[in-house]
């Protein structure tokens, strides 16, 4: 085969010969040799016939996709940042118009429009008894649907045989979502298994469920709770049916996650009608005194009269008992006043004693007593101690000439610890009776603070 030479510059399209046996090549792919690029020549076919024939068809060869320059790290770094990728398969909606479309829908309806909206992307979160509703409701649907749990390493023996018991039911696989083991490591080893009781659930909360729920929350677009407004109505009292996670980001980024309620305006009795009618597995906690269940050290049984949430973290007060997981619900709730926005005391009635610090600590370790009495132990700062105002001032006035005074004693600064050490007091407000003639004094256990509950607890002492 004869080859010639021609100049580089002359021709700069892709070669094509049809009936030549050739194949398509482009100048970039022959061989170059110096300036001059080096091309076979057959059958007689001159270069000039060559370029004829690429210079007819170039039009009909797709486009020549120009090669990538190879970068090193460092130039890379300097490359502007491309464009997310649009999303398939993206879900356009007004959540607060979805809200408000869906607010008066029961729950079989909330429950099949999350299903069919998001399919395998969507997962109902499981625990409680309420959560047995939602997987009934899910069941009912006759939809395909996802179930996750998380498992603390601390629940209680009786919770571990209900996830057995309600996957063999429903024939579903729960997804276990567990905590990272580095971390509880470390907790344990710094603080000890219960470090909680004295500085919080929060930080263990944060290791065990809050840090494995977002994680998973970020692999999924939508998820399902059993949360319902009358749980806790000062955190919950206005919760919609469907919103944006303000807690949590999903799949497709921050502010995202759509969170389902389809429980919100059905009542404890109500749930648990429900269940016994649709003849589901339930937690044999329940049947021991548990109204809430949770890890076994932060979770207790309460009294026929106490709200259903009064187990949890029962040493804490009540803001502090929305777990993280639901803690955007905090949003609604009026923001206290803080001391220096306040600007004066609380409890400010004649008939009110207010006590000093030693009278305070004499009182807690007299050994006799001449006359019963009612002591608050509060800080002005606090949004309960302010709830509880008016309630505390009723009761001094209801109780204004028995044989039982009413006290108050500002218990935070530097009188917080005594209060701590030698009177019990583990949140503000804590109120306690002092009994005539003894020793000891009681501890009003409950968070119901409105003037029924109060009078009721120092009447039964009486």
């Amino acid at each position: 085969m004869e080859a010639v030479s021609w100049p580089a510059a002359s021709c700069s399209v892709p070669l094509v010969s049809s009936g030549s046996g050739l194949k398509q090549t482009s100048l970039q792919s022959t061989f170059k040799s110096s300036s001059r690029v080096w091309l076979p020549r057959q059958g007689g076919l001159s270069m000039r016939a060559y370029c004829a024939v690429a210079s007819a068809e170039v039009a009909a060869e797709p486009e020549q996709v120009p090669l990538k320059p190879i970068l090193t790290p460092a130039q890379q770094a300097l490359q502007p940042a491309k464009p997310p990728p649009a999303q398939s398969g993206e879900i356009e909606l007004d959540p607060e118009k979805l809200a408000e479309e869906m607010n008066t829908c029961s729950p079989l309806e909330i429950m099949d429009r999350a299903l069919g909206m998001y399919g395998n992307d969507i997962a109902i979160a499981f625990g409680g008894a309420e959560d047995v509703a939602l997987i009934e409701i899910a069941h009912q649907s006759a939809r395909p649907y996802r179930v996750f749990t998380l498992d603390t390493g601390r629940m209680n023996p009786e919770t571990y045989r209900f996830f057995t018991e309600v996957e063999r039911h429903y024939n579903i696989q729960i997804e276990y979502v567990f905590p990272d083991a580095g971390e509880v490591e470390k907790l344990t080893k710094d603080k000890g298994m219960f470090s909680f009781y004295q500085d919080g659930h929060e930080e263990c909360c944060n290791i065990r469920r809050i840090r494995p729920l977002s994680k998973k929350l970020q692999g999924l677009r939508s998820w399902i709770t059993g949360q319902r407004r009358d749980q806790l109505p000062v955190s919950r009292g206005k919760l919609p049916v469907v919103q944006i996670d303000p807690s949590f980001d999903g799949r497709d980024g921050p502010e995202t996650l759509l969170k389902w309620n389809p429980l919100a305006s059905m009542s404890h009795n109500e749930i648990w009608r429900f269940l016994t009618n649709m003849n589901v597995p339930i937690n044999e906690l329940h049947t021991k005194g548990f109204a809430s269940v949770g890890c076994e050290p932060c979770t207790r049984s309460i009294l026929p009269w106490q709200h259903e949430r009064e187990g949890r973290w029962w040493w804490e007060e009540t803001n502090s008992k929305e777990l993280g997981i639901n803690k955007g619900n905090m949003n609604n709730v009026r923001p206290y006043r803080r001391q220096q926005e306040f600007g004066g005391d609380l409890y400010n009635n004649p008939s009110i004693i207010k006590f000093s610090r030693e009278e305070m600590r004499a009182l807690g370790k007299t050994t006799s007593r001449e006359k019963s009495g009612v002591v608050c132990l509060y800080a002005p700062w606090c949004p309960h101690c302010q709830a509880m105002d008016a309630a505390y001032k009723e009761l001094a006035t209801r109780l204004e000439g028995t044989p039982v005074y009413i006290a108050k004693f500002r218990a935070d600064g530097v009188n917080k610890m005594m209060c701590q050490q030698e009177l019990m007091m583990t949140t503000f407000p804590t109120i306690l009776f002092f009994p005539k003639n003894s020793t000891k004094f009681i501890k009003y256990p409950s968070e119901r603070r409105d003037i029924n509950s109060l009078h009721s607890f120092v009447m039964s002492f009486m």
